[in-house]
């Protein structure tokens, strides 16, 4: 199963029930891997604390311009949508940084004068932390795009029974990379008007998508009933409800993990797997009656 681990915002404890997650599994005795795609700031190391096994430079193909071969006739410019490189005055300039590497320019060139270049753009990290598998990526400071290697830390993903994948937060282009391709997405909220706003527009992407679905709300207070009231009327499933617990906030602060640290809450995530596992085979039953 690729469980995704996702939420409209950052803060919402996403990492916290990844990292959770994955931990109380390993204890269970099953095969789990955890994939940190949150890229550009990646902490569930903090929490796991993997011992590194091997680390690996990810960069993205850029073009180079042979400046003898160029005939100065401006395709490579009109065809590039992101001004990655441009023509002026028959003198082609290149912005690596602003480069998708759609390999346009190349491709159009009549005179073979474009080339590929590689820049890096970060490292993927591997190893391993008690029974989970860890694999995380960094993004170079200043890189304006992390799904090139968001995709080269899923490309890393084992034959392991469960991979947990920690999504960036948002609804925008790192999340889809990240979320594309799994079995069921968490969405992990919290009862307050900014959690649930952006609530919203992440389950309206995952619905448009077509990813099956199901929410997790942190920092639960029970004479708060505005997450339960939202999700009722949005008919989505609350798979747990993490309370909002000073114990577990002591227990981050100090890098610890909550199925660790506090009492009775490995039993907490070991629930929440039970509803993962449960919500998945309904959805597979109803997509076969389909």
């Amino acid at each position: 199963m690729k469980l995704a681990i996702a939420s409209g915002k950052g803060g919402t404890g996403k990492t916290t029930v990844a990292c959770n997650l994955a931990h109380v599994l390993a204890k269970a005795g099953k095969g789990v891997e955890y994939l940190d795609c949150d890229v550009e700031e990646p902490n569930g190391h903090l929490f796991l604390n993997p011992v590194i096994e091997d680390t690996r430079t990810v960069g993205i193909p850029v073009p180079e311009v042979d400046a003898e071969k160029c005939s100065g006739c401006g395709l490579c410019g009109k065809i590039c949508q992101f001004s990655a490189i441009v023509c002026v005055k028959e003198k082609v300039l290149t912005f690596p940084e602003l480069c998708h590497a759609c390999d346009g320019c190349f491709l159009v060139c009549p005179e073979g004068a474009i080339v590929n270049k590689e820049r890096e753009i970060g490292v993927v990290e591997k190893g391993q932390s008690g029974g989970v598998r860890f694999v995380h990526g960094k993004l170079r400071v200043g890189e304006a795009m992390s799904p090139p290697l968001i995709r080269a830390v899923k490309n890393e993903m084992g034959d392991s029974l469960v991979t947990v994948l920690d999504v960036p937060p948002g609804t925008s282009c790192p999340v889809i990379t990240a979320v594309t391709g799994s079995d069921l997405v968490l969405l992990v909220t919290e009862p307050t008007p900014f959690g649930l706003n952006d609530l919203e527009l992440a389950l309206d992407m995952v619905r448009e998508i077509g990813l099956h679905h199901g929410v997790v709300v942190n920092r639960h207070e029970d004479e708060n009933r505005s997450a339960r009231e939202f999700c009722a009327v949005r008919n989505v499933p609350i798979l747990a409800e993490i309370p909002d617990d000073r114990r577990v906030a002591e227990a981050y602060s100090r890098g610890e993990l909550a199925a660790q640290a506090v009492e009775g809450y490995a039993e907490r995530f070991s629930a929440l797997w039970q509803k993962v596992q449960e919500l998945t085979e309904d959805s597979s039953k109803r997509g076969k009656s389909t």
